[in-house]
């Protein structure tokens, strides 16, 4: 049983992408996975992305996606929404692994734009309906051109918001003036996922983030949305501000690289990584240390 949602708050307000910790031998750590996600709601997140881009989906079977979709749901799913990546940049298999991510025990799904093909927006729309259609879950869309090469435009937004399960979009888009018009005219439950901008994304009416900075900072996190919720803008000012080095550390390279880095310096599980992501150099290594350290994080 999922916890407590409201339409306003469909999957909670916190939410971590979560990593996909992975044994020495590189090979799916069920165990890990199980304890990272614990630590992460232990921390004030009240949801856990799986299986999406920070969890390596590309490398990632659909077999292994099914396995961490249950491994997480014992571990957590009575007290944070688990939200399952199924998205691709083909609707058959975004499908498949929608229906996989439900009978798994996930409590919604998480589908991206599909990216390479550069579909037309019509095809976008027909793609996330086919998704939505496929199960009995709440969707999430999520739109981030900057990895997909097409966005999501307002017009498609709008109508993908007329269908019952589609109640959320997390937004890496990084335009807030098209965010506030998608906000205003679709009535979703607006996410912000470009940790970045968080802050902003609140102001124009985002109700919380699908934020990768959570593995390591997400008391703050929690801090900043409630002060923001609280109407003390100038301490959610003084939190975002305070956070900086960390939003600007984790990112100087591919967010799972500096996040799997991260969670070895604090001795959580993550693992190594599949290629074609590598980890951080030794140098890399102490710039993150500085940048952590910076933003408050101890190591």
């Amino acid at each position: 049983m999922a916890p407590t949602s409201t339409p306003q708050t469909p999957f909670g307000r916190v939410l971590t992408a979560m990593v996909t910790p992975f044994t020495n031998d590189g090979e799916l750590d069920t165990d890990g996975a199980q304890r990272l996600a614990a630590h992460l709601v232990d921390a004030g997140n009240d949801g856990i992305v799986v299986n999406g881009t920070t969890g390596e989906s590309p490398t990632t079977s659909d077999a292994e996606k099914a396995r961490l979709v249950r491994a997480v749901v014992e571990a957590v799913g009575d007290r944070a929404h688990v939200v399952a990546g199924a998205g691709t940049n083909d609707t058959r298999h975004s499908v498949e692994l929608a229906r996989a991510a439900q009978e798994a025990g996930a409590h919604g799904l998480l589908a991206v734009t599909p990216y390479y093909s550069k579909p037309p927006q019509e095809g976008l729309f027909r793609h996330f309906s086919a998704i939505a259609d496929a199960t009995d879950l709440p969707v999430m869309l999520y739109d981030i051109p900057g990895r997909s090469g097409v966005p999501i435009n307002t017009e498609t937004i709008v109508r993908l918001a007329d269908h019952p399960r589609i109640v959320a979009n997390k937004d890496a888009k990084g335009d807030l003036g098209r965010a506030s018009w998608a906000i205003a005219r679709s009535g979703l439950a607006w996410y912000s996922g470009d940790d970045m901008l968080n802050l902003p994304l609140l102001s124009v009416g985002a109700i919380g983030f699908v934020s990768v900075v959570g593995h390591v900072v997400t008391p703050e996190l929690r801090a900043l949305l409630d002060a923001h919720l609280n109407g003390d803008v100038t301490k959610a000012t003084e939190i975002h501000q305070q956070l900086l080095p960390v939003f600007t550390g984790m990112f100087r390279t591919q967010g799972v690289i500096t996040t799997k880095a991260a969670l070895a310096l604090q001795g959580l599980p993550g693992g190594p990584l599949r290629l074609p992501l590598v980890e951080l150099s030794p140098e890399e290594t102490e710039q993150l240390k500085r940048d952590l350290a910076a933003g408050g994080v101890q190591l």
